[in-house]
């Protein structure tokens, strides 16, 4: 497995005249290309460093990763969508940049644009803290907020930013944000104190042990498989929450027998013992495998819920 540098894009993703061989060829003939919408060095990279190694031994092809950061996953969503080359680059990340981003910006494409090939984690998302913020819990960060008039965050998407903009309304906290890219951009600024607290998808558990974060609340509708003493937002009295997974995605164009393949490869690679590891004690995740019908329905409701608590606001 090698890194795919960014000037080879336009080859990765097979804008050229590739249509022609697809019909003819052993799927998967070359290498593949797994795509992340995250700078490396988050919890995503992290778990797609094992699941390239894991899907390429399975699929007897190389699978390399590009990163192409920007907007929780969005912009590698959007360069998805305009792929192909029939299943050669698929997508690996949570979620919402499928459901949710095309609710509230102008994307170039829909939950439509996609087939879900399998979902092979439940992100255990939470709001985190750095080691030397004077609270330690969410009351009290809720209390310094006030006393302070502002409080500032570190976003990752438009979704976790959208949750809590709503409850410091409820609560009366101005919030300055701090945008990023992901999980690895977010760490030094909540670690260092130049934020208060912040969103994190699953970075967050390889900080926590060495005291370098500190855990406030989850927005997930259960609490952490990592960390069960951590309240959830409904138990702090909020009436939302965060119900994400990390998905394999391809253009909603691949073969049929391209998606059933890769489905294959998923399922495998979640019995994988090397990817079991990376992501229930690395990332603290359960590995949770969905089929394609059980995934697409999944989100299919998601995007109606998030469309209709949109309405409402």
């Amino acid at each position: 497995m090698r890194m795919v540098p960014c000037l080879a894009l336009l080859v990765c993703l097979g804008l050229a005249a590739v249509t022609d061989v697809l019909a003819n060829e052993s799927f998967p003939s070359r290498p593949l290309t797994l795509l992340i919408g995250f700078n490396p060095g988050g919890s995503t990279d992290i778990q797609a460093q094992v699941l390239a190694e894991v899907m390429a031994e399975d699929l007897g092809q190389r699978v390399d990763i590009l990163h192409f950061p920007g907007r929780g996953g969005g912009n590698a969503a959007a360069m998805l969508a305009s792929s192909q080359v029939g299943g050669y680059v698929f997508q690996y990340g949570h979620s919402n940049p499928f459901v949710f981003t095309p609710l509230t910006a102008v994307t170039s494409y829909t939950i439509d644009s996609y087939r879900f090939v399998a979902g092979v984690a439940l992100e255990q998302s939470a709001f985190v803290t750095g080691p030397d913020t004077p609270f330690a819990n969410w009351e009290d960060m809720l209390a310094y907020g006030r006393e302070r008039g502002d409080l500032i965050y570190v976003t990752q998407s438009q979704y976790d930013q959208l949750l809590i903009e709503s409850i410091m309304e409820e609560e009366g906290i101005n919030l300055r944000i701090l945008p990023t890219s992901g999980g690895a951009d977010m760490a030094p600024l909540i670690i260092n104190g130049e934020a208060h607290f912040a969103f994190s998808g699953g970075t967050h558990s390889g900080y926590t042990d060495s005291g370098e974060m500190r855990m406030l609340a989850s927005p997930t509708r259960d609490r952490l498989m990592g960390y069960p003493d951590v309240r959830t937002l409904h138990e702090l009295g909020y009436d939302l929450e965060m119900h994400t997974h990390r998905i394999i995605v391809v253009p909603a164009d691949t073969p049929e027998e391209h998606v059933t393949r890769l489905s294959e490869a998923a399922q495998r690679a979640t019995e994988d013992q090397r990817f079991i590891d990376v992501t229930e004690s690395r990332t603290r995740m359960p590995v949770t495998f969905i089929n394609e019908d059980d995934l697409s329905a999944l989100l299919a409701a998601q995007t109606v819920q998030f469309s209709e608590g949109l309405q409402g606001r």
